[in-house]
């Protein structure tokens, strides 16, 4: 299983090649998937959705087929963390 770390705006930019406003933008856009809010202030995105955008772009993917793939990638992060049972 590949590890998956949390990749605050900075990083995302640069690995992206995009500045701030652009990833912004691209989020408002359904080009990016919203980041996860971990706090107030904090926020970041899953290291493994911002390789498959870059897969993406990387594969030429238009628009539409970037806007299905946030699509999915936002719906799969209901289901992605383990259910834990309560402890007695």
């Amino acid at each position: 299983m590949t590890e998956i770390s949390l990749q605050r705006s900075r990083v995302v930019c640069d690995r992206l090649g995009k500045g701030r406003a652009t990833l912004h933008n691209d989020i408002h856009d359904g080009l990016m998937p919203p980041p996860i809010q971990l706090g107030s202030r904090w926020s970041a995105w899953p290291s493994d959705e911002i390789d498959q955008i870059i897969r993406a772009r990387i594969a030429g993917w238009d628009k539409a087929q970037l806007r299905e793939l946030v699509k999915q990638l936002v719906a799969r992060r209901k289901t992605a963390a383990p259910l834990v049972e309560a402890v007695e």
